[in-house]
């Protein structure tokens, strides 16, 4: 716990709450049951023809935020690839749920787009839920 305490000192958090009674084969809008954690790490993403190397600027145990200036359109599948400070890297699939489009008089201040995680195993959204909850715990004030 020490070398994660290191790494992930003194970055913002809003506030975390989890909750493990959504179904998750609800249509409903999860966003609301899952804060999101804000976080600064690389990512790959890997579509069909298509190599993204952005960063992802939060977290949640449904998405990610992912900043770019060139989004993909909506539903486009992606393969992940990050490595959260201190913990094993992922490799998780997503789809694009909403981009946020760079608008050309400028006015838009975060360019990106939203993906969800999808197909994940019990074990791949256990260990998501535990580094979010340490991020989440490390972050919290005194």
């Amino acid at each position: 716990m020490a070398t994660i305490d290191k790494k992930l000192e003194g970055v913002a958090l809003s506030a975390v709450t989890f909750t493990n009674d959504v179904d998750p084969g609800s249509r409903r809008d999860e966003r609301r049951n899952y804060d999101r954690v804000e976080v600064e790490w690389a990512v790959d993403c890997v579509a069909d023809d298509t190599f993204l190397y952005a960063a992802i600027t939060n977290i949640s145990a449904m998405g990610i935020f992912v900043k770019t200036m060139d989004p993909l359109a909506v539903g486009t599948r992606l393969m992940l690839s990050f490595e959260p400070p201190g913990c094993e890297p992922f490799k998780l699939k997503g789809a694009v749920a909403w981009i946020n489009a760079l608008r050309p008089n400028g006015d838009n201040p975060n360019p990106g787009m939203g993906i969800r995680f999808m197909d994940l195993k019990p074990d791949e959204r256990e260990r998501l839920v535990e580094v979010i909850r340490t991020i989440a715990y490390v972050r919290e004030p005194a």
